[in-house]
């Protein structure tokens, strides 16, 4: 029989205000292994601590039971203090009373007998735990950076002046993000090639850095330290390790009329391209969609004009196999799509465009090489409407926009307002917006320069329906302040849209077990402690992928995700979780569905000898756990039709016992 310890911890008023915990030690007092019961204000807290473990030596404790808050809080800090007491780590149990009960009970009553149910169940598992024994596993000292935006460079450049390898997989034929694309940023209004493009060239000729651009990853197996992942490299169809960028080739291929993604298809590129003057790797890429030679075998122009023999049209796609410790997603974000706003005629007009547009119409690169030109006619417009909230913040339009501030618009509004007022002061700028949202350091005074020193006119209301008429824009908005409806015959609608995931992070998260929240941003394993890490241990997370973000929070971010990896990487062994799975080979059948279910492929299949009843010897199919590779996920436990399958831990019979105890 095991001697148990209870200790019951007040949180200040968070448990104790809906929880009699004098009552909760009482009642537990007299459960079946109990030897010790008490309470106490902070049991985290080193008193606390200091507590339990004078405890433990004064009555022989071989386990004990905190009932507190969440386990994902505080359960690493109790085990600390039981290996501490000459106790192994595993012989405790958390009862969740502040979140599962205080929480959400008003009536003391109430919540004091929950608290008691919970505590009673958490006995019950003790009684039947058994020390467990971690086991250990080298770290490959390499880390990959999925993303080669802002947030991508900064974790990648962080990590490698630590003295790691750092490969970074982008699936553009650059790095540099939608930062690249930006003409300036706030609140400073630096020009952000000025800020970027160092960086980007720091990463090329780092000597720990690897750059797989227009590649992505294809799969993931392994676990924390020992990831093995499988990159696509797509080909080019131009060796990379020739290719001087010089540019003739982009100068004289016929096919001229490629839409320009990075111009966001405001102008036209050729098939061979490279995307902008600053690009890194600088290595031109051929459009295989677009390119005469590589669809039909006729032209070349672009072969024969290369001095440095760089064009390779028999190029394939490679796949390249590589281990890393770490692994870090920077996926980034895309504006959402306007089509399912007919309301403002985006579709309709090729004068309504996008805030991100916007950014390349005013850029010195863009289309109009910097010059701020109707899109429809090449106009200068002298009556420009920023539209807020375009599918932000839309409860009531879920269906096709987001419930979330995109964070950011508020302020990129104020910025190209401001900018469109200082460099064309003839024109005048109208803001619709829901509320002005300003939370960053210099922010809301940023916003008031733009209403008090440049004039732009900020009104509260939303835009109704944007009708094109001539060469006119018919806004019909409302003006909530004085409480009418207005109309202005507007040059130029920009439309702020809100901000949602890469397309890509969903599969890259499948592959990483990593998990997601309904909006497809990555979630982090807990909101205030662990604000960079993936609930899957080696995952971490930098950057708009995890949600809307603005330039200096993702860097900062950005260096805290390498942080992490750079703790991780420091380490030659890890210490793993005890609590894998086992396999019953007495009662195992061989069908293969735990390996079917299993994320992380730790289980595969034997064929073994067992020696039957009748003294003669069989030849049969079981299951074998690596536990080096098991992650504890339980999901073969539940598959398993045979019940072979069980966790350390939490077998079977200590889950019916914690059941039992709570039916009572």
């Amino acid at each position: 029989m095991q001697r148990i310890g209870v200790f019951v911890c007040w949180c200040g008023t968070n448990i104790a205000g809906t929880v009699d915990v004098e009552a909760v030690s009482e009642a537990l007092k007299n459960e079946p292994g109990v030897v010790f019961s008490t309470n106490y204000q902070y049991m985290c807290s080193q008193a606390g601590q200091d507590m339990i473990i004078n405890a433990c030596k004064e009555h022989k404790l071989t386990g004990f039971v905190v009932c507190s808050c969440s386990p994902r809080m505080h359960e690493a800090t109790f085990r600390k203090t039981a290996q501490a007491a000459g106790i192994n780590p595993y012989m405790i149990e958390i009862a969740n009373i502040r979140e599962q009960c205080s929480w959400i009970h008003k009536d003391m009553k109430e919540g004091t007998e929950k608290a008691i149910i919970l505590g009673k169940a958490a006995i019950a598992k003790v009684n039947l735990n058994s020390s467990l024994t971690p086991g250990e596993s080298p770290v490959t000292k390499r880390a990959l950076v999925i993303g080669g935006g802002i947030a991508g460079i900064q974790t990648a450049l962080d990590i490698a002046d630590a003295g790691f390898k750092v490969d970074i997989v982008e699936t553009k034929p650059t790095i540099g993000g939608k930062m690249a694309q930006l003409d300036k940023t706030f609140p400073t209004l630096d020009c952000a090639a000025c800020i970027l493009t160092p960086k980007m060239v720091e990463v090329a000729q780092h000597e720990n850095i690897r750059i797989f651009s227009y590649s992505e990853v294809e799969e993931v197996k392994g676990f924390v330290g020992n990831f093995d992942v499988k990159i696509k490299k797509k080909a080019r169809y131009v060796k990379e390790d020739i290719c001087t960028g010089c540019g003739l080739c982009t100068e004289k291929c016929p096919m001229k009329n490629v839409p320009n993604e990075f111009n966001l298809g405001m102008d036209n590129r050729r098939a061979i391209y490279i995307p902008f003057a600053q690009a890194v790797p600088k290595v031109a890429t051929i459009d295989p969609n677009a390119c005469n030679m590589l669809k039909n075998g006729k032209c070349g122009v672009c072969a024969k004009v290369c001095a440095a023999g760089a064009i390779d049209y028999t190029q394939k796609d490679e796949i390249i196999e590589e281990k890393y410790g770490a692994i870090v997603a920077a996926t980034g974000f895309n504006p959402i799509s306007m089509d399912k706003f007919d309301e403002y005629a985006y579709n309709q007009s090729k004068d309504v465009i996008t805030s991100l547009e916007f950014e390349r119409l005013t850029n010195a690169a863009g289309p109009s090489a910097g010059k701020l030109l109707r899109p429809s006619d090449g106009k200068h417009p002298h009556k420009i409407v920023f539209v807020q909230c375009v599918g932000s913040r839309c409860d009531s339009c879920a269906h096709k926009g987001k419930e979330y501030c995109s964070k950011i618009c508020c302020m990129y509004t104020a910025k190209h307002a401001m900018l469109t007022r200082d460099k064309y002061p003839d024109t005048e700028v109208y803001v619709f917006y829901i509320d002005v949202r300003t939370p960053g350091k210099n922010f809301d005074e940023f916003y008031r320069r733009a209403v008090e020193e440049y004039g732009v006119h900020y009104i509260k209301g939303m835009v109704g329906k944007i009708m094109p008429e001539g060469d006119k824009l018919i806004v019909q908005a409302s003006d909530l302040i004085d409480n009418k409806q207005i109309k202005i015959d507007a040059d130029l609608v920009v439309l702020a849209a809100a901000i949602e995931p890469d397309k890509s992070a969903r599969p890259l998260a499948t592959m990483l077990t990593a998990s997601m929240d309904t909006n497809d941003f990555f979630t982090e394993a807990h909101p205030k402690l662990k604000p960079v890490e993936s609930p899957t241990a080696g995952v971490f997370l930098s950057g708009a992928c995890q949600g809307p973000k603005d330039i200096p929070e993702t860097v900062s971010q950005a260096g805290a995700a390498a942080a992490k990896v750079i703790g991780l990487l420091a380490k030659d062994k890890l210490v793993g979780n005890p609590c894998v799975a086992h396999s019953d080979e007495m009662m195992c059948n061989g069908c293969s569905m735990c390996a079917n279910v299993c994320p992380y492929g730790a289980i595969t299949y034997e064929d073994k000898e067992f020696r039957m009843p009748d003294r003669t010897t069989r030849i049969r199919r079981v299951a074998v756990v690596n536990e080096a590779v098991c992650q504890g996920c339980g999901a073969c436990t539940v598959t398993c039709p045979s019940g072979a399958m069980d966790l350390k831990g939490f077998m079977n019979k200590q889950i019916i016992a914690e059941v039992d105890a709570i039916c009572k």
